[in-house]
């Protein structure tokens, strides 16, 4: 195969051939790596056309509308396989054998339990602090009770704290919704699936039982599974970036959390739920649709349209049949919900809408679905993190398993002062 490469030349002078790489799908990507011994550097803001590494876990095709976790397209995962499948595939790069998905299952619930001195370290926390600095808190405070996979470079060790992780993370998530609410925690059930043990440690209380429906189980398992991974974002970028240091698992699954916390983040559901009630009834939409066309008024629908999908999100076409399950199961009453569903008909048949391709994406329906389980806004970036966290680890795991990682080190274009004198202005 004839070897491609692409020629830099400044000033009419060619200075080096840069190799041109070509993955299993996607963009062509021309090698830069050694750009710096030709005392020049690329200036790229946000990263917007730069692969910052390798990677065989997800690729999107924003254009088509395309999400594929190792191959297999998002829709099919959704639909025919459970969350903690989608764990192992992301972890391992293949769908299990029966023997291999019971023998994964069994080991995530022989890990659903934390250390009961941590019941102690919520308690230094305000009663009304958010949800998210409980989480990010409580799982950078792992690592202090979990010295025996501390080793970033052994991989048995890597594989405990991925394991670790993922049966803890709907733990300390409940306890950080209970602990805000005032209510007592409840214990993981390992009889119960990922989702329904979530759901039981989020709603029960001790003085009843606490009932939960198949259909909010399997709602609550495609929201894990629709969120699980999604490439190089913010957030995979940051854990990426302090595990490239060593750091330890814990403190570079805090580290996501954290980035995730950014609104222009792990925000986008709760955004669209507070759009949801400045806009407050159907009666009102008409209004609120031609604000939205005007291009002089600063206002815009929270929840449709994608940064990545130029076409339609193919997490939301599932994530719209599970939607209407729930809300058809629950029956509930509420005036936000019948905003929602109002909206989402104009945006499906309002020829500006369809023209622009401002679908509604997954956190338009996602916000939906949670506020009618009954989970509070300040849980759903909660949730997105306890979604990720599988996604997190496993490009986390990728990366120290790949011969020859660096520590990151970004460089800048520098526009301060020039090198100039210091003089003292105090008195000799």
């Amino acid at each position: 195969m004839t070897e491609r490469h692409a020629t830099l030349s400044i000033d009419g002078n060619d200075l080096i051939e840069l190799p041109i790489s070509s993955g299993t799908a996607g963009h062509d990507v021309i090698d830069i790596s050694k750009l710096g011994s030709t005392g020049n550097f690329t200036f790229d803001p946000g990263f917007m056309a730069t692969a910052s590494c390798e990677s065989e876990i997800t690729y999107i095709d924003g254009a088509k509308g395309i999400l594929l976790h190792r191959g297999y397209p998002i829709d099919q995962l959704a639909n025919n396989a459970d969350y903690l499948e989608v764990c192992y595939i992301l972890l391992h790069g293949d769908k299990p054998s029966q023997a291999e998905y019971d023998e994964f299952v069994a080991l995530i619930k022989n890990h659903t339990m934390v250390h009961d001195q941590l019941f102690q370290f919520f308690k230094g926390f305000r009663r009304d602090a958010h949800p998210m600095a409980i989480l990010c808190g409580v799982v950078g405070a792992l690592s202090s009770f979990y010295h025996d996979s501390l080793d970033v470079n052994n991989p048995r060790h890597r594989d405990l704290s991925a394991i670790r992780l993922i049966s803890k993370m709907p733990t300390l998530a409940a306890m950080s919704y209970k602990y805000s609410v005032g209510q007592p925690f409840v214990y993981p059930k390992n009889d119960l699936s990922y989702s329904e043990n979530f759901l039981n440690m989020m709603f029960s209380v001790p003085a009843e039982d606490y009932k939960i429906s198949p259909t909010i189980a399997r709602a609550m398992d495609r929201i894990f599974t629709l969120h699980a991974d999604h490439e190089q974002n913010a957030s995979t970028s940051t854990v990426r970036l302090a595990g490239s240091s060593g750091a330890n698992p814990f403190a570079c699954i805090a580290a996501g959390i954290a980035s995730l916390w950014g609104p222009a983040h792990g925000g986008a559901n709760e955004a669209c739920l507070t759009m949801l009630e400045e806009i407050g009834s159907v009666d009102r939409i008409e209004e609120y649709v031609a604000k939205a066309k005007d291009k002089s008024d600063p206002f815009r629908l929270m929840g449709f349209g994608h940064r990545v999908y130029k076409n339609h999100d193919p997490r939301a076409t599932v994530m719209r049949e599970t939607c209407h399950e729930v809300l058809s199961e629950l029956k509930i009453d509420d005036p936000l919900l019948d905003v929602a569903m109002e909206l989402e008909r104009i945006a499906l048949e309002d020829p500006y809408f369809i023209e622009k391709k401002l679908y509604p994406n997954v956190d338009f329906y996602s916000g939906i679905v949670m506020r009618a389980m009954g989970i509070p806004v300040s849980m759903f970036t909660v949730i997105f993190a306890l979604s990720r966290t599988v996604g997190w680890i496993s490009h986390w795991k990728e990366m120290l398993g790949q011969p020859g990682h660096k520590i990151g080190r970004p460089r800048q274009l520098y526009t301060g002062a020039a090198a100039r004198d210091f003089e003292s202005n105090a008195k000799k």
